[in-house]
């Protein structure tokens, strides 16, 4: 059984910034890519980035985000990281890491990002 645990949410005003972290339960130097995804209030989920897990480090980022999030992985720690900076209203969501193995997804309980003045 796969276990993600996202932390690191939190209020924070315009153009501040968060650091979210996603704690996994196994190796993720195992895992293909890691993802990051948001839902806002009335929203559907979407995708915010992604980060394999290979030597290559690849990186993708949604449109919305790029330039002001970083996604990042500490394979010793087993984390993946999502730096944010210049933070929006439209960036409030509650923030979801994914973990894809095989052909199953494995997802975390989500933490709340509230930005707003």
């Amino acid at each position: 059984q796969v276990q993600l645990v996202e932390s690191g949410g939190g209020l924070v005003q315009p153009g501040g910034s968060l650091r979210l972290s996603c704690a996994a339960s196994i190796r993720i130097s195992s895992i293909y890519a890691m993802y990051w995804y948001r839902q806002g209030p009335g929203k559907q989920r979407e995708w915010v980035a992604t980060i394999t897990t290979s030597t290559t480090h690849n990186t993708n980022y949604a449109d919305s985000v790029r330039g002001r999030f970083t996604v990042s992985r500490d394979n010793a720690e087993n984390r993946v990281y999502l730096q944010m900076n210049s933070l929006k209203p439209d960036d409030t969501a509650v923030y979801y890491c994914k973990a894809r193995i095989a052909t199953a997804d494995y997802w975390g309980q989500g933490t709340q990002v509230t930005v707003s003045s």
